[in-house]
């Protein structure tokens, strides 16, 4: 039985493409965990826009902390072309206010079957799931799964179960458009989990750990790949620093 190829999808972003063995399995979807200032939305944006600027592909990034302005500045500050890019529709930026009340699913439907991307990024799913978590309390078809579970065997409807739920079937809308995507989560400082929620991990296929410590006047910036699912991986922590190209491995 021949061995199928697998498709990649690079990041351009120097080192991490060779510890992936040639980038991200297309399709995957992949946590971009770490704690504050550890250069996540920085990773993400860069991915999006190496996708445009290098490899023609168009890219949807969508923010629930950033507004199109802020985005704008913050890829300024290395000298990346985002407004030209969005311009040349390569890229969209979306920003997502979570007090809206806006439908995500309806809203990211529209925005895949118009753009038709071939990555996208979801910066960041911590507030994501919170937002889905307090609109579902009015919308019983948002937890359609604790309902089945409940009546084989009625159980509280506690946050955990409610959060772990909307994750599940959050992933499954996500996945079944067959994109490359990056979500960030927050990492807990006491590591005992890879997200804030503690259940993403296992039903990514990818986590990338991102971790900064700081000594004196210097900062030890680390990357690890903890997991990706249909390739080999250069495992062990790799050093990497935030600089005007951006996000590179050292």
């Amino acid at each position: 039985m021949a061995i199928e190829e697998i498709i990649r999808t690079k990041t351009g972003i120097q080192g991490l493409d060779k510890a992936l063995n040639g980038g991200f399995p297309t399709g995957n979807t992949v946590l971009i965990a770490g704690g504050a200032g550890t250069g996540k939305s920085t990773f993400c944006l860069q991915y999006t826009i190496n996708g445009a600027a290098l490899f023609g592909e168009r890219g949807l990034y969508i923010s629930t902390e950033q507004n199109r302005t802020e985005l704008y500045k913050q890829a300024a500050g290395f000298n990346w072309r985002l407004e030209d890019l969005e311009q040349r529709n390569l890229v969209k930026i979306v920003f997502i206010d979570i007090d809206a009340g806006d439908n995500f699913r309806t809203k990211l439907d529209s925005l895949v079957s118009e753009f038709k991307p071939k990555r996208m990024v979801i910066d960041s799913l911590t507030t994501l799931t919170d937002s889905l978590m307090v609109a579902g309390m009015t919308d019983d078809k948002g937890f359609s799964l604790v309902q089945i579970a409940e009546t084989v065997n009625p159980i509280p409807r506690t946050e955990q179960i409610l959060n772990k739920s909307i994750l599940y079937k959050l992933f499954k809308e996500i996945k079944k458009y067959g994109l490359t995507t990056l979500l960030t989560t927050e990492l807990p400082e006491d590591q005992k989990t890879l997200s804030a929620d503690g259940v993403s991990e296992f039903i990514a296929d990818g986590v990338i750990c991102l971790k900064s410590m700081t000594v004196g006047d210097s900062s030890n910036r680390n990357l690890e790949i903890k997991k990706m699912r249909y390739t080999p991986i250069d495992g062990g922590l790799k050093s990497y620093e935030l600089s005007q190209e951006g996000v590179t491995l050292v």
